[in-house]
């Protein structure tokens, strides 16, 4: 199996420098470019053994889930659903969002509440109890155990498997998962996405918060999504919200029934980011529907009429969203626009384990005096 090498520095293609040199004109390109992704480095075999952690179901408490289960290749590491999976015996209260490009990501989850460190990110996805529930001395002795694993960690330089060396191989293998093909980037739009793009960084001003190579400033705002009923009618994912609640302090948290969002690290006091979450990748929507922090919405044409109607009703809603005036056509335009951020799935051996991880293997003989 081969892991592409990506070089770090190097721009996506000749064709999205050509989109972001015409966007260049713009007074609102000027301050908030959009352009093509710049990929990291990859250290081939520490990415090779960070795909089959990935996709071993080993990492979770009860060999119940992978990382893998909830970003799923096939959905452009998303899950295909309004609110994700969660560890057995709990429901997830947010949308699963992708994987790809956040290695180059400023911050982490909907509310932003982990910055840049794929470390932290790792070690929080496979312990905390609803999501992968994992004691990592626990994760340390299951990998030790697996000969395939011994022997990928020493080729990787890692020496013996260690729980610090998955933290670090899983983000290696995300240094892999970077967009690549999609029209904006090979510039071959259609006409109807260049005149979205037009919009986009002129009268509908999208570029305000989706700007740079992922399309996103990595900031909070609330723009009056509803909440989704589903978190609070179904006990499940109202039960792991109410924990993750205490757990993040969040005050009064059994009797709230709206997902506070990154009120938790931005301003814990006084309330008035209640309700803001981070501005999405608008990389690869084709694959990752539905969208918004909760899943509300099944298609672009809906993200975009929001938008265009001024956003939901909340009393804590940026002032800078207001009706954009967008025709039914321009609309469309912007949707098509929006498609072509979307590239090659990465669906293959590149990206993907191809073989069952086992969930058992022989027993050592004579253990007690073996040592890996």
């Amino acid at each position: 199996m081969k892991i592409s090498r990506f070089k770090g520095g190097t721009v996506a293609t000749v064709g999205a420098l050509m989109c972001a040199t015409v966007l260049a004109g713009s007074a609102v390109a000027e301050g908030n470019p959009i352009g093509p992704i710049v990929a990291p480095d990859v250290n081939e075999a520490k990415a090779l053994l960070g795909q089959r952690l990935f996709f071993d179901k080993r990492l979770s408490g009860d060999a119940a889930l992978s990382c893998a289960t909830c970003h799923q290749p096939e959905n452009g590491f998303a899950d295909g659903m309004p609110l994700s999976l969660a560890y057995p015996g709990s429901k997830g209260f947010r949308n699963t969002p992708t994987l790809i490009n956040t290695a180059i990501a400023d911050n982490w989850f909907h509310d932003g509440r982990i910055g840049t460190n794929l470390n932290d990110v790792t070690r929080e996805s496979i312990t905390e109890d609803y999501m992968m529930n994992m004691d990592m001395r626990l994760m340390q002795e299951r990998v030790k155990q697996d000969p395939v694993y011994v022997e990928m960690f020493a080729a990787a330089g890692y020496g013996e498997p260690s729980n610090g060396s998955i933290r670090k191989a899983i983000p290696e293998y995300l240094n892999t998962l970077i967009s690549k093909g999609a029209a904006f980037d090979e510039g071959t739009m259609s006409d109807g996405a260049t005149r979205g793009q037009e919009l986009f960084t002129g009268k509908a001003g999208c570029v305000s918060c989706h700007n740079g190579s992922r399309f996103t400033d990595d900031q909070a705002y609330n723009i009056g999504v509803a909440e989704n009923p589903d978190i609070w009618s179904d006990p499940m994912r109202h039960m792991t919200y109410a924990a993750f609640a205490q757990f993040m302090g969040i005050e009064n948290y059994m009797n709230i029934r709206r997902d506070v969002g990154a009120q938790i690290i931005r301003n814990p006091v006084d309330r008035s980011d209640v309700g803001s979450f981070n501005t999405p990748t608008l990389r690869e929507l084709t694959y990752t529907a539905p969208y918004m922090h909760n899943g509300t919405f099944d298609s672009l044409f809906e993200v975009v009429a929001f938008y265009n109607a001024g956003g939901g009703d909340d009393a804590n809603k940026d002032p800078r969203i207001k009706p954009l005036g967008l025709t039914f056509a321009e609309q469309k335009d912007i949707v098509a626009f929006l498609e072509a951020l979307s590239g090659d799935p990465l669906t293959g051996p590149d990206y993907v384990w191809p073989d069952p991880v086992p969930t058992n293997y022989p027993a050592i003989e004579n253990w007690r005096e073996v040592q890996n």
